[in-house]
């Protein structure tokens, strides 16, 4: 079992949600732990959010599950994620604190490169820029 920290698509009722991937391969379900931040910048990407680390920056929401490493392999797939290859998203790790608990948990944020000229979504949560388009 690991953490994972999501704060775009696969989060709860998105269109990548987390427990629906989990469920389409038969692996058990992610358990919620809580709503966390990480600092960065978050960018609209059209269908899909990206966020850049910034330690400085604004935190941008987000979710904490435990998951079963067998999730791990789905969400790469999801994030486009492969072994030797550069793509958009990357496979990160950050430590988090979710009621006063820290744990360490992977995400997948894009490279800074990325995000040139896109417009940067203000107050950090994908779900709320994304109902109010």
């Amino acid at each position: 079992m690991q953490h994972v920290f999501v704060y775009g698509t696969l989060r709860a009722g998105e269109i990548n949600d987390i427990s629906v991937a989990a469920a389409r391969y038969g692996i058990a379900p992610p358990t919620l732990i809580g709503r966390t931040s990480v600092r960065g910048r978050l960018f609209d990407f059209g269908d899909y959010p990206g966020m850049v680390v910034d330690a400085s920056a604004a935190p941008v929401v987000g979710d904490v599950y435990e998951i079963d490493d067998a999730l791990v392999a789905v969400l790469d797939e999801i994030e486009e994620v492969y072994p030797g290859v550069d793509g958009l998203f990357l496979v990160r790790e950050t430590r988090v604190e979710v009621d006063g608990a820290p744990m360490q948990c992977r995400f997948y944020p894009v490279a800074r490169e990325s995000v040139k000229g896109l417009p940067e979504i203000r107050g950090g949560d994908w779900i709320a820029h994304r109902q109010c388009r």
